[in-house]
């Protein structure tokens, strides 16, 4: 699994600052750097982006967090308040693409204040020291959060609620009474529309998180074959681990794909 971390600066120069030392903690093995973006929290309150996270699977993290925090706490206001229906829902759906939870967006948003800087990316680290100290030595405050897959099992448990709502409308359709199956029978067309919507998140969801892990291997790959020693034992055993997180969502993807046809098909 991966973390995200912001960390928060008071200035736009000790921000890139961090930006070269999260480079060269990289090169140094002592973490591995998926993506990165750097944004600022302006005097009205809105959230810029000072820079975009590079494209690419390994971006996509970021750059999901990234819309999720200046939807959630980019307005004026901040947090929810004063957020337009359409940015809220733009926000949430971000932050659950990215895989965080409230308190650290809340976390974000009580130190990201008007005036700082931060530095958004997600990584893969060992022990939290090395990257605190530098950034501690420049200015910088690291909040963390692992990466979760909230996401993958919300799909999962929501197919299994579909999949149980037709199976019991259909028992339903052939026990009523014949002036009541035409609206039993709009009732099922609605839940096997919602359940057909639910393996098309499915499996646009797999194919996402297959780029990611894909990508994500490459770069430990590439870190690795320059590595030594130690260093390069913990990069294979992020290697592992990556691939075994990979699995595991995968499977849990595709077992909820599986329910989904099942029931359209039953």
């Amino acid at each position: 699994m991966s973390k995200y971390i912001v960390v928060v600066f008071p200035s736009d120069s000790k921000a890139y600052d961090g930006t070269r030392a999260l480079k060269e903690l990289h090169a140094e093995a002592a973490l591995t750097l998926y993506g990165m973006a750097v944004v600022a929290k302006e005097a009205d309150g809105r959230i810029s982006i000072k820079q975009a996270v590079d494209d690419g699977p390994l971006g996509l993290g970021v750059g999901a967090l990234v819309g999720g925090l200046i939807g959630l706490i980019g307005g004026p206001v901040g947090a929810v308040v004063g957020l337009s229906y359409g940015a809220l829902i733009g926000g949430i759906a971000d932050i659950a693409n990215a895989g965080v939870q409230a308190d650290f967006v809340e976390a974000v948003s009580d130190k990201l204040t008007p005036g700082k800087v931060a530095v958004v990316a997600e990584l893969s680290e060992d022990w939290v020291t090395p990257l605190d100290t530098r950034m501690e030595r420049i200015g910088g405050e690291v909040i963390r959060e692992w990466r979760s897959d909230f996401e993958d099992e919300q799909i999962e448990k929501s197919i299994k609620a579909l999949q149980a709502e037709v199976a019991r409308l259909k028992e339903e359709f052939a026990r009523t009474a014949a002036e009541r199956k035409a609206k039993v029978k709009a009732r099922i067309d609605e839940a096997q529309a919602r359940l057909d919507a639910a393996l098309k998140r499915a499996q646009d969801r797999l194919q996402r998180i297959d780029q990611e892990s894909d990508a994500k291997i490459k770069e430990l790959q590439q870190q690795a074959a320059k590595a030594t020693g130690d260093a390069k034992a913990k990069i294979e055993q992020r290697i592992t681990a990556m691939r075994a997180d990979y699995q595991r969502r995968a499977d849990l993807l595709k077992q909820a794909g599986t329910l989904a046809k099942q029931a359209v098909a039953a």
